[in-house]
């Protein structure tokens, strides 16, 4: 096919659209103190930073999969009054601004909220300032995406391939171990790559619910906050610059589900 030739004005709208991306990372790259960078991604906060966020994120993927996974079956698979509405409950997070997001879980699961007063009191459970509390700040905000892939994977896999397996004589469960999940497993990847990074790069949730104490919640992007807003600027490039890779690692893992194959 003959390319088609690109309208003057087109072309310079949407280099400027392009170049309105493009120049804050240049900007990023620029500005970040190579020299330095081995020494600040070494010392001691950064690393503290760097294994908080590493354990918070991953912990709320393994959660986000052991809850989203189901849900998202019950969604692509169970006819049920209401269910339009509980899907866009539960996916709310993906727009609700993420302060919000920290206010309702404080409401929630504050030692005043609706269940934290009740676990305060039975058990002595305190969750708001704790690292819990920044795993369930991360899950919230995170675990939409995977539910929302998986539940694509669901709807868009070839069913009979399960009936096959029930005509045979497996179970239930086994029809969904050896069967389903196979089947949905680019989906479910897709869904958990994406999930940790959104859970990776939680700040407002985080900081509302969470805090931001150093080894405790602090995790990497409250560490740049941080390091911008008080000792060390260039610190934060370099912990920005870390968080820049990782976004462009999942964007280029993923280029073939969600950007097509250019």
């Amino acid at each position: 096919m003959r390319p088609e030739r690109v309208p003057v004005v087109i072309g310079v709208l949407a280099a400027m659209g392009a170049a309105f991306f493009i120049v804050p990372l240049v900007g990023l790259v620029v500005r970040t103190p190579w020299s330095d960078a081995l020494a600040q991604l070494t010392a001691p906060e950064t690393v503290e930073a760097l294994r908080l966020s590493l354990v918070a994120s991953l912990s709320a993927t393994a959660i986000a999969l052991l809850l989203g996974v189901p849900l998202a079956w019950v969604y692509a698979r169970v006819e049920f009054p209401g269910r339009s509405l509980l899907r866009a409950l539960t996916t709310l997070p993906m727009v609700l601004p993420p302060v919000v997001g920290g206010v309702a879980l404080f409401l929630a699961f504050g030692r005043r909220g609706l269940v934290g007063a009740w676990l305060d009191s039975a058990f002595g459970i305190t969750i708001p300032f704790t690292t819990a509390g920044a795993v369930m700040a991360e899950t919230f905000v995170a675990m939409p995406f995977l539910v929302l892939t998986v539940e694509a994977g669901l709807r868009s896999m070839d069913r009979r391939y399960e009936e096959a397996a029930r005509t045979l004589g497996a179970g239930r469960w086994t029809v969904f171990s050896r069967v389903t999940i196979p089947l949905i497993a680019p989906s479910l990847l897709a869904g958990a790559v994406l999930c940790w990074a959104r859970a990776l790069g939680e700040f407002g949730a985080t900081i509302t619910f969470a805090g931001n104490f150093p080894g405790v919640t602090q995790t990497m992007p409250l560490a740049v906050y941080l390091l911008l807003e008080t000792t060390n600027p260039e610190a934060s490039y370099v912990l920005s610059l870390v968080l820049l890779c990782v976004s462009v690692g999942v964007l280029v893992a993923l280029r073939h589900r969600w950007l097509g194959s250019a």
